[in-house]
């Protein structure tokens, strides 16, 4: 069989060797559980097809503890086709993790990836193009030009508001991660860095009250994206608000509330619905850049995203270019 590594991201690296079927995987990808959006970010920063699974869809033993209802494990490859072989053969049951849930895996290379008559897509034109930048608003529209010419319907929808989610998502991290680290943590506080030291010492400010208020309102939201789903089958999005920031640009956004959140806006709500998301890279900034959109669906319908992912991918050739070094 083909032996792939399969990396867990965060604080520590894991390794596994999985028995491929007769399908070769000819890139090695590689498959870290989400940490918060990142998956999503690295994918459309380096050209690369990323895909969150629903929570639960993959077992999260052995995969070093973020915070356990936000962390997502799936795979990054060259293609929509590879992610689907990659999920085939780590998603499921697991003995070791009983919230990896029990529904059996399907082929998620089945599915006819000439026409996607009956797909229904939806976009949220203020959600999606409202303060994000031109790149990114038009790398949008030209892959929702694409799908439609695929013959998938596209449909004008409204995203629940999410201004509150956001916000709560830090506070929920800081405190799923305090739980994570409280074999070490504060016992160990001196071996801590100030960025993960202080999250997780955030997290003893957040009251019980306030917290199930967080949970609370994550369930409410939850149910407003799920009913959503009831008018489409996915939800086409950027990957993020600003095509391919440098480095001195998100140590910038770092410092700015409102830029930090702006950034969030596409990735963290799925990471507090547990909605699997696949991400695509559609070319290249001006700047010689990669740049990249999202597909959102409704839980686990990961092989319609492979399918639709697939079916983008036949007709173009963005995920087999690389950039100029």
């Amino acid at each position: 069989g083909t032996s792939i590594s399969v990396m867990r991201s965060g604080l520590t690296t894991c390794w596994a060797r999985i028995h491929s079927s007769p399908c070769s995987i000819s890139d090695r990808p590689a498959a870290p559980p989400n940490r918060s959006p990142r998956r999503r970010r690295a994918a459309a920063a380096n050209g690369v097809t990323g895909l969150k699974p629903t929570w639960g869809r993959v077992s999260r033993y052995g995969a070093f503890e973020l915070a356990a209802s936000l962390d997502h494990i799936g795979p990054m490859c060259r293609s929509a086709a590879d992610c689907g072989v990659v999920l085939g053969a780590i998603a499921g049951a697991d003995v070791n993790d009983p919230t990896a849930v029990q529904k059996s895996v399907p082929n998620y290379l089945d599915g006819d990836i000439r026409d996607l008559r009956n797909v229904r897509i939806g976009i949220d034109e203020r959600y999606a193009y409202d303060a994000s930048d031109a790149e990114m608003v038009n790398t949008t529209r030209d892959a929702i030009n694409v799908l439609k010419e695929l013959g998938a319907e596209i449909h004008s929808v409204q995203f629940p508001d999410y201004d509150q989610i956001l916000r709560d998502w830090a506070p929920n991290c800081a405190v799923e991660t305090a739980v994570a680290h409280e074999a070490t943590y504060p016992s160990r506080k001196n071996e801590y860095g100030p960025g993960l030291g202080g999250f997780i010492a955030s997290a003893q400010n957040i009251s019980a009250a306030d917290y199930q208020k967080i949970l609370l309102r994550r369930r409410d939201f939850s149910g407003r994206v799920s009913a959503m789903f009831q008018s489409i089958d996915l939800l086409i999005i950027p990957a993020q608000f600003i095509a391919s920031p440098t480095k001195a640009q998100m140590d910038t956004l770092g410092q700015d509330a409102d830029a930090l959140l702006a950034l969030m806006r596409f990735t963290s709500p799925f990471d507090m619905t547990g909605s699997p998301s696949l991400t695509l890279p559609s070319g290249f900034t001006s700047k010689g850049t990669p740049i990249a959109f999202q597909l959102i669906g409704r839980h686990f319908s990961e092989d319609l995203l492979v399918r639709t992912g697939r079916a983008y991918q036949r007709v173009t050739d963005c995920h087999r270019k690389h950039p100029r070094i």
